[in-house]
């Protein structure tokens, strides 16, 4: 199944989000005309910890998710908390893989989530940041990471029959900067059973790696893809007639990071407000801001959406897919809310489950 993830809703207690189910989820799976709705919940680290504390709590949440139809096969535990704050910038990479707040959090994610997971779930996902930004970090900052998530999966080997995945998400800035990088970190310090990949297709695209080069690497790794985040980035194919356009998504809230193709290098810049400075503005950019799957923009802005098709058709094993546009709320004319989930995954069903994605 196909979930929506709910990092686009900003409540950060139970009460807040059951009603946000409510207002959005619930009318967006009535829309669709589906039985049923795959979310992929974000949980706050106080969420996260009182439901781990309280099996009654879960007990109860569960119920909330059934009433409404929801079901729960993956977790994003990538943000931390604060992820509607009015400034997120770099505070979304923290706290970092060598601090114990961290594993804390992705502990209880995991208590969580053995109880929240839906009866057909082979196996519960929990996707999560790709260890910290790259600097600063060094060698001692790798084998502490390593060492906490060895915690990590020592409390998942305690949950039960159907096992519970991490899933490492590569990004543009981070110490995992792209997939080759954690395919690279990942291989030989980590448990393959327990902890893998998180691919984001807008993260895929922005980097400028190749999708199918990128799957075959995948598959000739020990790192499956246990998590599909299905993204799109904003594209840019001649930088220098688009500034215009562009200047509606440098927004405050988030970092949009930006790569451009040229001279055969990809050049890099930290936010799209940068990017005028620092890159050289010859050759096609690629902008972390994650655009609707289901929207074309108006040229001459472009997405990536070929990105996501091309890896679809080439997913080995049946990952589970989250479609993850966590910008509407800082979308130049975003339009309703339940409308615009809606037709993401209407785009979804319609164009990844027929390149080899499981409906």
């Amino acid at each position: 199944m196909i979930s929506y993830c709910t990092n686009v809703h900003p409540a950060e207690d139970v009460a807040g989000i059951v009603a946000q189910l409510e207002r959005y989820a619930l009318p967006v799976r009535e829309r669709l005309g589906a039985d049923k709705l795959g979310v992929g919940l974000w949980l706050s680290a106080p969420v996260a910890r009182g439901l781990a504390d309280d099996a009654q709590a879960r007990k109860d949440f569960r119920a909330e998710l059934d009433a409404r139809g929801l079901s729960v096969y993956t977790l994003n535990a990538f943000p931390y908390g604060g992820f509607h704050d009015e400034v997120v910038k770099h505070a979304v990479y923290r706290p970092l893989w060598t601090e114990s707040e961290r594993v804390a959090y992705t502990i209880d994610c995991v208590t969580v989530l053995a109880d929240l997971l839906a009866e057909d779930a082979t196996y519960g996902s929990i996707s999560t940041l790709p260890l910290a930004w790259r600097e600063p970090w060094n060698d001692q900052d790798d084998h502490a990471a390593a060492a906490a998530f060895e915690q990590v999966v020592r409390a998942i080997r305690a949950t039960g029959d159907r096992p519970i995945r991490l899933a490492v998400e590569p990004e543009p800035g981070c110490v995992l900067d792209t997939v080759a990088d954690a395919l690279a970190w990942l291989s030989g310090r980590v448990d393959p059973e327990y902890v893998g990949l998180c691919l984001d297709t807008c993260h895929l695209a922005v980097s400028f790696a190749d999708p199918a080069e990128t799957l075959a690497a995948i598959a000739a790794s020990d790192v499956d893809i246990v998590k599909v985040q299905a993204s799109a980035a904003l594209h840019v194919e001649k930088p220098a007639e688009a500034r215009e356009a562009l200047a509606a998504f440098a927004e405050p809230r988030y970092l949009h990071q930006v790569r451009e193709f040229s001279g055969g290098v990809v050049h890099k810049a930290d936010d799209l407000p940068e990017a005028w400075t620092d890159l050289p503005g010859e050759g096609p950019w690629r902008v972390h801001f994650h655009m609707p799957l289901h929207q074309a923009p108006a040229a001459p802005l472009a997405t990536t959406t070929d990105v996501l098709r091309t890896v679809a058709a080439g997913l080995p094993g049946e990952p589970h897919v989250e479609v993850e546009t966590y910008t509407w709320s800082v979308l130049p004319d975003a339009g309703d809310l339940v409308g615009g989930i809606a037709a993401e995954l209407e785009w979804a069903q319609q164009n990844l489950v027929k390149e080899g994605v499981s409906a």
